[in-house]
């Protein structure tokens, strides 16, 4: 200890000491704060303050707010003095944005408050040096705060973010006490909202449109209270003048950008009205005016009551001083909790103050991150214009003992303390789950969420549709003539085999279509907003009217072009036996998609499927003729092109009489035996029906149990592994 302590001045940056807090010059300009008063103020920029020692002031919250008894009694215990800058409102929250959505009247939302007390996560393999992604973290968060937890990267801010919502892998573990007003018990669904760092969205919806399938699928009661929460949700991410406009665009028009998104992806967790949201990177892939709107919205979603949590890699000077509450975390390691004006506070006392010109968080991530010992020792021979190549030369390593030490031994660690045990002395309100949508609800939403993107996204089926058009015209024109005589048989067969193996194989460009619902499923999963089977059986539904369609233009092109028996009754067998052939093999495509979830290795596995299943079809080589092992054992058997072809043959030639010369004359079945194996029973052609439809309900049934048991593991798992923890410790 003695060590690190006599080290901080050999660290410090070079223009450290004409900066330190006392001593700066009231110009830096450089928070982004309003004056005391009303929140319809405009923002204005302040000097950066002194760092004068003042009385202590309580925190206080409206019992509105919510979170209890416990919580009021808890922020009237006074705090440490370097918190106490904060608390006398020269760092408030900004004002709420005039018009626009700004201008509605929104609901107060009741928020409620968390605490964490000795939180250890530890993962195998994580770390290099060690298992502990998270080493004993402290901390809180109030309603109507903004708490981000800071860190460089991997240094267990996710991983702390997830522990708190319940979210953690199977694979982790947690150890410590999570608090929810008080009381150790799980959040309930609907309490708390979790936002992914990338979700999915649905490109072909507008935004209002999204929003109020998710609320559809979300919450339970009548449809205009669904719309009400649409609207107010819309409001508080400021998204009026976005509701009406494609989240994906189309040709003629730009959709969302990534701003926009992010806010769209809060918006959808707002439509249940948490008490408490957790967010992964608000600000990932935003530029500096997105991630300012963004953190200026966030900020009026807290001052409506709501608790926010949220992690943050890195963020500009006026972001940074939206904060109300900042854990610093490096190698899992709790470097400061409490206001952002003491951490700035804390950096000076532990001997590395904030150079004047330089944003807080750039100075924090600069001392604590390891990754810069690297660029250093790269360029230790590069000088520039002041003599050094690096604004602060430190150790970070050295910097991050020094600021744990100082941290641990400081008043602010006190009070944290202080804080959560007058947050768990009493249980305050529990939280209730708000209820979820019907089974058959779910299904209805989804199956008509699925007719109306796959009407208006040309890659689902559209584009599919006119693959198969073009297929069935060329297949048409190349066999078109043959006439009904017995030397035409081969070439009927041959037309038969192609038309289904290779509108079997131009399905593989529903691949990326197929995989974007699968990743809207997961995204959707994940906060329990659907389940595989709802998923699967609105998808099936919503996919019905345009297989059918396609089965049905395709087939009265190939039928009547080709000169297939004139017979309404054959021609229905032909549309369905080829409709069923589709439902097939969509199955087989969405269970290859669900194995890989990638559009590269999907395609490959499928053209290598299906050109194994042409061969094994019996054309190339009549079934009785193909080896045992391996080609009728399995793959004949499981080729649906087997079943098809076999069927829609069966269809053509029972019944039919060839004449063979003046006198002699032979049936159907005998013609085609030299060319397809198919069956003289008449119902035979019913049974390859049946099975093909077995076929297509197994495949889905396999995909069933890769959502259930595969995809949807970590997130059935987790919460599981959340309530588990929290009975124990009841």
């Amino acid at each position: 200890m003695e060590e690190i302590q006599s080290q901080p001045d050999l660290y410090r940056s070079s223009s450290s000491s004409a900066s330190s807090p006392t001593s700066r010059v009231p110009s830096s300009h450089f928070f982004y704060v309003r004056k005391p008063g009303s929140l319809r103020q405009p923002i204005s920029f302040e000097d950066s303050p002194e760092w004068e020692d003042t009385p202590n002031v309580d925190l206080r919250m409206e019992d509105e707010v919510g979170g209890g008894d416990s919580i009021n009694d808890a922020t009237t215990t006074p705090v440490s003095p370097s918190l106490s800058k904060m608390n006398s409102g020269s760092m408030a929250s900004p004002p709420v944005p005039e018009g626009g959505a700004g201008a509605g009247v929104v609901r107060k939302i009741a928020g409620a408050s968390i605490a964490w007390k000795d939180l250890t996560v530890t993962m195998k393999g994580k770390r290099k040096y060690s298992d502990k992604v998270v080493k004993s973290s402290n901390g809180y968060a109030f309603p109507g705060t903004m708490t981000v937890i800071m860190g460089p990267a991997k240094s267990g801010k996710s991983t702390l973010l997830r522990a708190l919502a319940g979210r953690l892998p199977p694979s982790a573990k947690m150890y410590g006490e999570v608090f929810v007003n008080g009381s150790k018990s799980h959040m309930p669904y609907g309490s708390y909202g979790f936002v992914e760092r990338e979700t999915q969205l649905i490109g072909s919806l507008t935004v209002r449109e999204f929003l109020y399938y998710s609320a559809l699928l979300q919450l339970p009661g009548f449809l205009f209270q669904k719309r009400s929460v649409v609207e107010d949700a819309i409001q508080a991410m400021s998204l009026s003048d976005y509701a009406n406009k494609l989240i994906g665009g189309h040709c003629y028009m730009k959709g969302l950008r990534s701003g926009e998104r992010r806010r769209v992806s809060i918006a959808r967790e707002l439509v249940m009205r948490p008490h408490i949201l957790f967010i992964d990177e608000p600000l990932y892939h935003l530029d500096s005016v997105s991630a300012l709107l963004m953190m200026v919205t966030l900020k009026k979603l807290a001052s409506m009551g709501c608790t926010l949590v949220f992690t943050i890699y890195q963020s500009s000077t006026e972001v940074f001083g939206l904060f109300d509450r900042i854990c610093l975390l490096s190698n899992g390691n709790t470097l400061f909790f409490g206001e952002t004006l003491a951490c700035l506070q804390h950096f000076s006392n532990a001997g590395f103050p904030c150079p004047i010109m330089q944003s807080p968080s750039d100075h924090f991530l600069r001392a604590i991150n390891t990754d810069f010992d690297r660029i250093i020792a790269m360029c230790k021979n590069w000088q520039d214009d002041n003599g050094d190549f690096s604004a602060v030369n430190m150790d970070t390593a050295v910097a991050i003992r020094t600021l744990e030490a100082t941290y641990k031994s400081s008043a602010d660690a006190d009070s944290v303390e202080t804080m959560i045990l007058k947050l768990t002395e009493r249980e305050g309100t529990q939280l209730k789950s708000k209820g979820k949508a019907g089974a058959a609800t779910r299904v209805a939403v989804l199956t008509w969420r699925s007719l109306l993107v796959m009407s208006r996204e040309w890659k689902y089926y559209w584009l599919r549709l006119i693959l198969y058009m073009i297929l069935t015209l060329s297949i048409g024109t190349l066999y078109s003539g043959l006439g009904h005589s017995l030397s035409s048989v081969a070439t009927r067969v041959s037309a038969v085999f192609v038309f289904v193996s290779f509108a079997s194989l131009l399905g593989i460009a529903g691949i990326p279509s197929l995989l974007k619902e699968i990743k809207i499923y997961r995204s959707e999963a994940s906060n329990q907003h659907s389940g595989a089977f709802v998923f699967l059986l609105g998808q099936f539904l919503g996919s019905i009217p345009f297989l059918f369609l396609m089965s049905i233009s395709s087939s009265l092109v190939f039928y009547f072009m080709v000169g297939l028996r004139d017979d309404f009754s054959l021609l229905m067998y032909f549309v369905l036996n080829f409709f069923m052939c589709l439902l097939v093999n969509e199955g087989l495509m969405l269970s290859i998609a669900c194995i890989w979830r990638d559009v590269y290795w999907s395609t490959l596995t499928l053209i290598s499927v299906h050109v194994i299943m042409m061969l094994a079809a019996g054309h190339f080589r009549i079934r009785n003729a193909l080896p045992k092992p391996v080609w009728t054992y399995p793959f004949a058997y499981i080729s649906f092109h087997t079943y098809s072809i076999e069927g829609l043959l069966e269809n053509e030639y029972l019944g039919e009489v060839f004449a063979v010369g003046e006198v002699r004359s032979i049936s159907g079945y005998q013609a085609i035996q030299g060319n397809y194996q198919i069956s003289p029973d008449t119902n035979s052609k019913w049974r390859n029906m049946l099975v093909l439809l077995a076929m297509a309900f197994g495949y889905r049934l396999l995909v069933y149990v890769l959502l259930r048991f595969g995809l949807n593991k970590n997130v059935s798992g987790c919460l599981l592994l959340s309530h588990k923890k929290n009975n124990s410790s009841r």
